[in-house]
C-alpha cells in the first residue's frame, strides 16, 4: 500500500502572519485592503502561498526603488 502525503495548498491568515513574522492585526488589515490577496472559504480566509511570495515581491521591489 502506498502512503499518500497531502501537501498544503493554502494557509491561514495566523500562519501567514508567522510566516511573514507579523502580527495577526496587521496581516488581517493587509488582506483586507487587498495587499495580500486571498480568498474566502466559509466564515474564514484563506491565502495561496504564491500570493504571499507576491507580496514578498512586491514590498521588496517597493524597497528597492527606494532612494533615501
Amino acid at each position: 500500500m502506498t502512503t499518500t502525503v497531502i501537501e498544503r495548498k493554502w494557509h491561514s491568515t495566523t500562519e501567514v502572519a508567522e510566516m511573514l513574522g507579523f502580527g495577526l492585526s496587521k496581516t488581517k488589515m493587509l488582506v483586507l485592503t487587498g495587499e495580500i490577496r486571498s480568498v474566502k472559504v466559509g466564515r474564514n480566509r484563506r491565502i495561496l502561498p504564491a500570493w504571499v511570495d507576491e507580496y514578498i515581491q512586491r514590498v521588496s521591489a517597493d524597497a528597492e526603488g527606494w532612494v533615501a
